[in-house]
């Protein structure tokens, strides 16, 4: 049975937020189109926090908002807003028009906030329910309706495609030599951690009966000796081939071959605690990835346009940990040498209180599938009409942005 990247993550990694931002899962799929222009998809899987990638500094109300996230020195885009210092390596590319962000947007999803049906509404690219939108993805869907469109090489090492490009077009996938390896050590770790929590047992013991479909059962004859070093090495074995640069150096590969479309995710966006320590990790990956392609796609970065998405933004006011939780408007990462970057794109709704979603959120001012469709549409040339129904059904696109060149 194939199982949907939602029921194998409730399944097995049933540990409520982190599971739906985990490193662990990052995939890459690919398709071939016929056209000289690429387009990458990087999901930012957690909900980044768009407010401390891109900050309204000059908004006197932010610090009252974030007392306690003001400390780094961000770095000065157009005198309003300015970049988070983690990302201080792609100030080149926003000088010279290779990078640019679009603020206050969002998909359809609303108050809910769940990771799992906020990524599936953005990967899907349509909110309805019961219908071929929530079981396809809208650059599947794209592919159906550009003539010529085809299969590239098929790579599938234990994984299934993204819901981007899952569908009736056939893609090709390939996924890094990452596992969820639980060695005898860890398996009797959790045993031992978890026995008196119900709720951390029932997920540590569905975890184990997934590693027993993945023929990694435990050793009966282990004892209750836990070689600490052997599990950490495990981990970090399983995290090196997941890393970013990895997943963007392999894709960079393939643009610069007959593929056309890649999309691949980065995790780790869920910041409910300490923001602003945690979230550098995020954006050291978001980095790497953005500088791998241009360095790897050499020439070919030229035809490129790099979009990151994230399935929701995060609340305006930190919360008591230091952190922020789901919340509404967010924000997208242009990338490129297809694209008009050097600025912040969208209706900035400002933050006083009135003016908040929920009076508590940054409140979305242009739908995310907005800028996706232009997209699409000034790379490859397709019909606004089958953008706004059979690609992102529902979707005004309004006038265009002009994002790409």
């Amino acid at each position: 049975m194939v199982h949907s990247r939602r029921k194998f993550l409730a399944s097995s990694l049933a540990l409520g937020c982190s599971a739906a931002a985990s490193p662990l899962m990052a995939p890459v799929t690919f398709a071939s189109v016929p056209s000289d222009k690429r387009l990458v998809v990087i999901i930012l899987r957690g909900g980044m926090d768009g407010l401390s990638v891109v900050s309204p500094v000059a908004d006197p109300l932010l610090a009252g908002y974030r007392p306690s996230m003001l400390g780094q020195r961000h770095l000065n885009l157009d005198g309003y807003f300015a970049l988070h210092p983690q990302l201080a390596d792609l100030m080149p590319l926003w000088n010279s028009g290779d990078l640019g962000f679009v603020n206050a947007v969002s998909t359809p999803y609303r108050n809910k906030r769940s990771h799992f049906d906020g990524q599936d509404i953005l990967e899907a690219g349509g909110l309805s329910a019961g219908s071929d939108v929530r079981e396809s993805g809208w650059i599947n869907r794209m592919l159906e309706l550009m003539p010529g469109a085809r299969r590239d090489l098929a790579f599938s090492v234990g994984r299934e495609n993204m819901l981007l490009l899952r569908g009736n077009h056939k893609v090709s996938s390939w996924s890094p030599d990452g596992r969820i390896d639980l060695s005898p050590q860890a398996q009797v770790l959790l045993d031992v951690i978890y026995s008196k929590d119900p709720l951390f047992a029932g997920a540590g013991g569905d975890a184990l009966t997934l590693a027993n479909q993945l023929n990694m059962a435990p050793d009966p004859a282990m004892t209750e000796e836990v070689d600490m070093a052997g599990i950490i090495q495990n981990m970090v074995e399983s995290k090196k081939s997941q890393k970013a640069d990895g997943l963007a150096a392999f894709a960079a590969n393939r643009l610069k071959a007959d593929t056309r479309i890649a999309a691949f995710s980065i995790g780790g966006w869920d910041t409910h605690f300490k923001q602003s320590k945690n979230i550098n990790k995020a954006l050291g990956q978001l980095r790497t990835a953005i500088l791998t392609l241009k360095s790897e796609l050499g020439p070919v970065w030229q035809k490129t346009a790099v979009v990151c998405m994230t399935e929701f933004g995060r609340t305006v006011r930190e919360n008591g940990s230091g952190g922020t939780d789901h919340g509404t408007g967010g924000l997208m990462v242009l990338a490129g040498g297809a694209v008009r970057g050097g600025r912040v794109y969208g209706d900035w709704p400002g933050l006083a209180a009135h003016n908040l979603f929920a009076e508590r959120d940054l409140m979305p001012t242009n739908d995310v599938r907005k800028y996706a469709a232009w997209m699409v549409r000034d790379l490859y040339g397709l019909g606004q009409s089958g953008l706004e129904t059979a690609i992102f059904p529902g979707l005004d696109m309004g006038e265009n942005p002009g994002i790409i060149l």
